[in-house]
C-alpha cells in the first residue's frame, strides 16, 4: 500500500510538472491536475494540502531532472573552466534544444510567471539561481588559482552573467524554437569564456 502511494504521489508530481511547463501555474487548476492523474479531490488531497504544496515538490523534480542533464560529463573534468563550458553546452544544447522540460525551460518561465504575483515562489526560485551563480563563482575561483585567469576579474559579475545569458537563451528559444539560437549563445558564451583567459 506504501509503495502505491508512493507511486501516485510521483505520479501527480510528474504530471504537474509537464502541466506547469506547458500551461503555467496560475492557468493550471486542481481540476487540470485530478483530469492529467485520474484522481478524486481526496486523492490529491490525501498527499498534497495545496497547488503550492505540490509546486515545491514539483520544482525539487524538475531540479534533478536538470541536474541529470547539466551535470553530465562535469566530474570527469579537472579544468574549471572547461567544467564551466561543459555546464553551458549541457544547459543550452541538451536541455533546452532536447526540449527536456515540455514547453521550454520549467526554471525559467516559473521566474517570468510569479515577477510579482508571488514573492514566496520567486524566492524560492531565486535562490537556486544564487546557488548555481555560487557555484559557477567557485569554479572561477579555481581557475583564478590555478592561473587560468586574467587578473582583477569579478568573478561573482562574471557568474551572473553567464546565468543571466542562459536566461536570456531559454527566453528566445521559448519564444522561436529556432535552434540558431541555441547555436549562437553557445558560440557567444564559448567566446566570453576565452577572453578571461589570460
Amino acid at each position: 500500500m506504501v509503495a502505491k502511494g508512493i507511486q501516485t504521489r510521483r505520479g501527480i508530481i510528474e504530471k504537474s510538472l509537464q502541466l506547469f511547463c506547458v500551461k503555467g501555474y496560475y492557468n493550471t487548476s486542481i481540476n487540470d491536475i485530478l483530469a492529467a492523474t485520474g484522481l478524486t479531490k481526496g486523492g490529491f488531497y490525501g498527499h498534497f494540502t495545496s497547488k503550492e504544496e505540490l509546486w515545491y515538490a514539483v520544482y525539487d523534480e524538475a531540479l534533478r531532472i536538470w541536474r541529470d542533464v547539466v551535470f553530465d560529463g562535469i566530474p570527469t573534468a579537472s579544468d574549471p573552466l572547461e567544467r564551466i563550458q561543459i555546464f553551458i553546452e549541457n544547459d543550452i544544447k541538451k536541455k533546452l534544444g532536447n526540449q527536456v522540460f515540455e514547453g521550454g525551460c520549467f526554471f525559467h518561465s516559473m521566474l517570468v510567471e510569479f515577477s510579482g504575483q508571488s514573492a514566496a515562489l520567486s524566492s524560492h526560485l531565486l535562490q537556486g539561481f544564487d546557488q548555481l551563480a555560487g557555484l559557477l563563482c567557485a569554479w572561477l575561483k579555481q581557475a583564478a588559482r590555478q592561473g587560468l585567469l586574467k587578473e582583477n576579474l569579478n568573478l561573482n559579475a562574471i557568474a551572473r552573467y553567464i546565468i543571466i545569458a542562459l536566461n536570456g537563451a531559454a527566453a528566445l528559444h521559448a519564444c522561436s524554437r529556432d535552434p540558431a539560437i541555441l547555436d549562437q549563445a553557445v558560440k557567444e558564451l564559448r567566446f566570453y569564456i576565452q577572453q578571461l583567459k589570460k
